[in-house]
């Protein structure tokens, strides 16, 4: 088994989305390890994309983040990183195969509902910045 980390984006929760891509997420195969929503601070959400410093979207990006809450999760399942990637579909949404959560969900190509962590290095840094490894363990 392996964990990755995702966010539902303040987009799809101030949509009233959040509970449709968690059940989207556990029907396809993913458990819930560990859950919270909150609201980043602006230098939370720095942190987090501070990979992302340098490039002209970085402050609109954080700002968005920032915006309003988020819901932070922890997911396990066999090859979970590649998985969520595919059940999120293409950054743009315009550009995500059918049935996908950016898909159904996302508004934009910034507003897209949904980040997931790109490779098990990366989600095991994400893991790390929101979660306790008591939090990441108890099941």
């Amino acid at each position: 088994m392996q964990k990755t980390f995702s966010i539902i984006k303040p987009d799809a929760v101030a949509s009233g989305k959040a509970g449709n891509i968690l059940a989207h997420l556990e029907t396809e195969g993913f458990r819930i390890v560990a859950l919270r929503m909150t609201r980043l601070s602006l230098s939370v959400a720095g942190g987090f994309y501070a990979v992302h410093k340098e490039r002209p979207f970085y402050n609109s990006l954080v700002n968005f983040m920032t915006e309003g809450p988020v819901v932070l999760m922890a997911l396990e399942r066999e090859d979970a990183v590649k998985k969520l990637r595919e059940v999120m579909g293409a950054t743009n949404p315009a550009n995500a195969a059918d049935g996908t959560i950016r898909k159904l969900y996302a508004e934009s190509i910034e507003r897209n509902a949904i980040h997931g962590s790109d490779a098990p290095e990366t989600a095991a840094q994400e893991l790390a910045y929101f979660f306790t490894s008591v939090e990441l363990n108890q099941l």
